[in-house]
């Protein structure tokens, strides 16, 4: 069975994840897969728009095959971490950029990878199951795939609680931080996706009205301290151990970087410089980082008690985020 759909319907381009079983995590084929097929499908005047879905109730895509970029990067072979990011990030702009409506589906966990082919759509649809999420920094990497542009451009200091945090948010709360645009019910996806292939007009999308939003009443003002540890210390003050936990249980490194990256995030152009800022933590996350003891407590040995050892100093998070010089990010039209 494939791990991803990918035909035609009538006006539309279809994409569907078909990993179930692995809550369709999204590996570097599948990437490369959707990326093909939306440079396909960019020229061809049958197609007036693009929607992905996803097998299963329980994911849309609960984030990055890693796997293999962790197998390699043990053996010491920290090429094939930097060649998935880079295909991905690529594939994400892809989305972001689109000049057809691309319509994403998003039921049940939404996490790392899945945000960046969901997040950046331009009609994001979420329903009762939905749970978005940025938990990177619990394995030692950063909120990627776009997500440092998606978290800078939520309101107040929401982006820096939910990137820090890696806090799952459901559907309202999904609306109101910036991640999803439309709420509707689940059980009307499969009339949805049939009106819109017939159709291809997005004019099929009547969303309800946006679901209690938490967030949005919340005090997250500890979360503009200047460094991790004034936020920490705001929290203590505050009594918000339920905050505070994942903060002295996540990489001290990655939050650093990630704390970074959300703010450069706001000067940004575009989607494109976040992605290409992602990339120079990335692709030194497997040697340079506490991505690979990331792994390894929550995924392979699933011990939950990860050992950081990485430098997580203001001169180690620059360097972590310095350019990567030919290894950057280049972009087909070379902008």
């Amino acid at each position: 069975m494939a791990d991803i759909i990918i035909r035609k319907d009538r006006r539309a381009g279809r994409i569907t994840f078909n990993r179930p079983q692995a809550l369709n995590a999204l590996s570097h084929e599948m990437a490369l897969a959707i990326d093909a097929a939306l440079q396909e499908w960019q020229g061809d005047p049958e197609l007036a728009l693009v929607i992905i879905d996803a097998a299963g109730e329980r994911a849309f895509c609960s984030g990055g095959d890693i796997g293999a970029v962790y197998r390699a990067g043990l053996a010491g072979d920290h090429r094939v971490g930097r060649d998935f990011f880079r295909d991905e990030y690529r594939m994400n702009a892809r989305i972001a950029e689109y000049p057809k409506p691309v319509v994403a589906l998003m039921q049940g966990f939404v996490m790392g990878g899945g945000v960046g082919v969901g997040g950046h759509a331009s009609h994001r649809i979420v329903g009762d199951t939905t749970q978005i999420a940025m938990p990177e920094c619990g394995i030692g990497l950063i909120p990627d795939v776009g997500g440092s542009w998606l978290l800078g451009h939520a309101p107040g200091h929401v982006g820096e609680y939910l990137g820090l945090t890696g806090a799952r948010i459901g559907p309202g709360d999904a609306i109101f931080a910036g991640f999803a645009d439309s709420y509707i019910p689940e059980p009307e996806w499969p009339a949805l996706i049939d009106r819109l292939a017939e159709t291809g007009d997005v004019a099929a999308i009547a969303p309800r009205p946006r679901p209690e939003a938490p967030l949005e009443g919340r005090d997250l003002s500890a979360f503009g301290g200047e460094t991790v540890a004034e936020i920490m210390a705001a929290l203590e003050a505050a009594g918000d151990e339920a905050a505070l936990k994942p903060l002295r249980r996540n990489s001290p490194l990655s939050m650093a970087a990630t704390l970074v990256l959300v703010r450069a995030a706001r000067g940004d152009a575009g989607l494109r410089d976040s992605l290409a800022r992602e990339l120079r933590f990335t692709a030194r996350a497997t040697a340079e980082g506490d991505f690979l003891e990331g792994v390894r407590a929550q995924i392979i040995d699933k011990d939950r008690n990860p050992r950081w050892s990485a430098d997580a100093g203001p001169a180690h998070v620059a360097a972590m985020l310095a350019p990567l010089g030919k290894g950057e990010i280049e972009w087909e039209d070379g902008k």
